[in-house]
């Protein structure tokens, strides 16, 4: 069973973004999008007044820099597009910074905003400033505070753009950590380049297997594998305020596909000490020999009617490491990133198993993925994650 549930209509508007590798998605255009048992039901045309929606205000003490980077990876063609030459990456690097030093960044680009909106609703009417315009509490090109700071790389879900995972990387940040965001070119439903092109889904209209899944998942490894290179290269970085980064401690989360693609990510990079997977259905297991002892974390909603995916319950099985299997009560799929606070925002009805509002669903994740990387990254004890908390009636622990 996939970790992406039945939603209803009128939440698919930003619901629908979200997907599993493993689920459908509404059509970017034809040809249409392969579908399995669970799916989404189809949006019909949508009208919404342009409204200021505005991510959770960070928890941290530090104020959030950001600077956007597009890097080229001359080793290895696109593995979608192969005509198109190197693979290439857009990149949102968040730092810890000196507050007031910047101007206020963007959600996400224009056309990025209307390629989602379109790609996803075909017909609606939702101005594009309702999603490009969303309030962010990070500055571009803000002064970085001095010091040395775990990096954690984050990779958002098949069909989803990387700003999805904006409330959880202004929250690392503000908590002292480097954070670094991708946008998988071709795998979600418009990256935008520094030429001003919106590239499409390309992965989308493909009908995959699970053994193409798997691939896509190993792909995204690399991906943040030729990231880190980048970022940690000497003496030539391709960020300028690498020396931020201590190149010793090292984290990965994803949502969906990217929480999948963890897995990969662990077993074949010696840097990434330890990974999250927020709900998303792993084609690329772990194998039975473990991570090589490394710590994981899986955080996923509820299965309505019980049960749960095969892939986390053989997976849990065979970590060999530090490990938590959270789940989240009244979440469903899209949960775990942004967009709970759009359908708040928006007015937009949540699923019929959604009944925490977007501001705990943010507060949840944030606390829980914060609480991870302060253990295996800063060393810091989390009584949190010892066990249930009453402050938390929502999480339960898989023993």
């Amino acid at each position: 069973m996939s970790r992406l549930r039945t939603t209803t209509a009128a939440a698919t508007l930003l619901l629908a973004l979200p997907l599993s590798v493993a689920a459908a998605a509404p059509a970017l255009a034809a040809p249409p999008i392969a579908t399995d048992s669970a799916t989404t039901a189809p949006a019909g045309p949508t009208t919404r007044a342009a409204a200021r929606v505005e991510l959770p205000r960070p928890t941290g003490p530090y104020a959030v820099g950001q600077e956007v980077l597009h890097l080229v990876d001359q080793n290895r063609p696109d593995p979608w597009v192969p005509s198109a030459g190197p693979r290439r990456l857009m990149v949102s690097m968040y730092y810890p910074a000196h507050a007031g030093t910047g101007t206020p960044a963007p959600y996400m680009t224009p056309a990025a905003a209307r390629a989602m909106l379109d790609g996803k609703l075909p017909g609606n009417t939702i101005p594009t400033e309702a999603v490009s315009g969303t309030r962010t509490w990070a500055e571009s090109g803000a002064r970085p505070q001095g010091g040395h700071y775990p990096l954690v790389v984050l990779s958002p879900g098949f069909t989803m753009p990387r700003a999805t995972l904006s409330s959880l990387a202004e929250d690392l940040t503000s908590h002292g950590y480097v954070v670094a965001v991708i946008d998988h070119t071709y795998e979600n439903t418009g990256t935008t380049f520094p030429d001003g092109q919106t590239l499409p889904c390309e992965a989308c209209r493909k009908a995959m297997s699970d053994e193409d899944r798997a691939r896509l998942e190993a792909g995204r490894a690399k991906d943040v594998s030729f990231v880190i290179d980048q970022l940690t290269d000497r003496p030539h970085p391709a960020w300028r305020y690498a020396r931020l980064i201590d190149r010793d401690r090292i984290g990965m989360a994803g949502h969906s596909a990217g929480g999948a693609s963890t897995v990969p990510a662990l077993l074949t990079d010696d840097r990434i000490r330890a990974g999250v997977n927020l709900d998303g259905t792993m084609h690329y297991l772990v194998p039975e020999s473990g991570l090589n002892g490394k710590p994981f974390m899986m955080i996923g909603h509820p299965v309505p009617g019980g049960g749960e995916d095969p892939s986390w319950l053989t997976s849990w099985a065979r970590l060999d490491g530090w490990k938590r299997f959270l789940t989240v009560d009244g979440t469903d799929h899209s949960s775990f990133t942004d967009y709970p606070v759009f359908f708040d925002g928006l007015g937009i009805p949540k699923g019929p198993y959604t009944t925490i509002g977007g501001q705990r669903a943010v507060a949840l994740t944030r606390q829980y993925v914060g609480a991870f990387f302060d253990l295996q990254l800063k060393g810091t004890p989390q009584p949190l994650l010892d066990g249930p908390s009453a402050a938390n009636p929502e999480v339960r622990f898989t023993p």
